[in-house]
């Protein structure tokens, strides 16, 4: 046992001690290390390609993001091999299909969203409704038998969870969304998503590192002491948990779930100070109670609590506190080539200085993710070189080793399957 002690008061005293001896917790993951070769093998690329992107649901947006009936965003997919349309038809349901003219087969959408009463392809003219219809074909009689009920745009499987869009590839995918992400479900039912999401800030980059690599930095507190000393380190770490060790954590089939450590005793800078004083930040929040969390968020109910994190198999996380939250993708184009997005949401902001406190809190995050990002790419560039075949991972660090096996067990590279 880790005796770890509170700044202050905590939600079952002072003297709350944690079991961080993760590995005991969750025997079958073993200890003995990982292997680096999914991380750089084309091989073990083209298997997760096709074993887990093309047969699990993924999340690509929220409902905010096509609020009104005609309303569009397209999402790329490269490590599927296609574009998608998601946008919200006229009686309001949400459709998602893929990007591809039953002519020709060229992209129908080029830009990345709006709104609008029919798709139009800029090719030959060939016109799609919001339902996937194929509506008009220019010079139709010149065609041979064309039957344009079976022409329309390919769906596929969409369904929403708590404002967030989900899309499975298989347009008859084995399991439902809520099935998919039961784990998951309960911990989160009744946090106020839409009321959050009012104001959203995204960043959107191309890494030169694996898909993995870029994942498993968000999993583990252990590197904050180090990379994050100059920007968000004091915030999440204390003579009494110097390496930032998870309060609690669980792991099930295919999911994760991590609550972190808060600073109860971190003193902003003057900045920082007067962001706090009128609303949430990346290192304070000023929302909702512990009351109003759902069961299980900070199910340990700690008052040195900062953010949970709830990862989504294979590429989603969801970052709640109590106010605000963000997300993270991680979408795989090669084996060594990834796009990051992350968002970050917040209610509406009342006053100026809340609107300053967010913008305050949109740059803090920037500055703490790019010292991320440039981690990440110095790895990768070395792990191609063989000198290691194996990392060493210890119980701080057990969300990567779950990632590991769950990746493993779709890819079924090491049983031959």
């Amino acid at each position: 046992m880790k005796d770890i002690q509170p700044n202050g008061t905590g939600g079952s005293g002072a003297t709350d001690q944690i079991d961080d001896r993760w590995n005991d917790k969750y025997p079958y993951l073993g200890t003995e290390p990982i292997p680096l070769e999914p991380y750089i093998s084309r091989e073990y690329f083209e298997l997760e390609r096709d074993r887990i992107f093309r047969n699990v649901w993924l999340n690509v947006g929220r409902i905010e993001q096509i609020p009104n009936p005609g309303d569009y965003f397209v999402h790329e997919l490269p490590v599927c091999h296609t574009s998608v349309v998601v946008v919200r038809g006229k009686e309001g349901k949400v459709h998602a299909f893929h990007n591809m003219c039953s002519h020709r087969g060229n992209k129908v959408v080029w830009d990345n969203g709006g709104s609008c009463q029919n798709f139009t392809c800029k090719f030959h003219g060939w016109s799609y409704g919001l339902d996937g219809t194929l509506k008009f074909v220019p010079d139709e009689e010149s065609f041979f038998g064309l039957q344009k009920e079976k022409l329309g745009l390919t769906p596929i499987a969409v369904d929403t969870w708590a404002g967030f869009i989900f899309i499975h590839l298989d347009p008859n995918p084995a399991e439902t969304l809520n099935e998919y992400l039961a784990e998951v479900v309960p911990g989160l039912e009744g946090y106020p998503f839409s009321e959050a999401s009012a104001t959203r800030f995204c960043w959107r980059t191309e890494i030169k590192a694996n898909w993995k690599v870029a994942q498993d930095a968000f999993q583990e507190g252990y590197h904050f002491p180090v990379r994050h000393k100059e920007s968000a380190a004091s915030a999440f770490t204390s003579e009494t948990n110097p390496y930032c060790h998870f309060l609690s954590l669980d792991v099930y089939k295919r999911h994760r779930r991590t609550s972190s450590y808060g600073n109860l005793g971190y003193r902003p800078t003057a900045v920082e100070g007067l962001a706090h004083e009128f609303g949430s930040s990346v290192v304070v929040d000023r929302g909702l109670s512990m009351e109003d969390l759902p069961a299980g968020v900070n199910p340990t109910r700690r008052q040195d609590w900062s953010i949970d994190v709830f990862w989504i198999f294979p590429n989603f996380s969801v970052f709640p506190t109590n106010g605000t939250y963000l997300t993270h993708h991680f979408w795989p184009i090669t084996e060594d080539r990834t796009i990051w997005e992350t968002h970050t949401y917040f209610p509406r902001a009342k006053d100026a200085g809340q609107r300053f406190s967010q913008e305050y809190s949109k740059v803090l995050l920037r500055d703490i993710l790019m010292e991320d990002g440039t981690t990440l790419e110095h790895m990768q560039e070395v792990l191609a070189s063989g000198a290691k075949t194996h990392m060493q991972l210890q119980h701080q660090e057990i969300c990567v080793r779950h990632a590991y096996k769950v990746v493993e067990d779709y890819v079924g590279h090491y049983d031959g399957s």
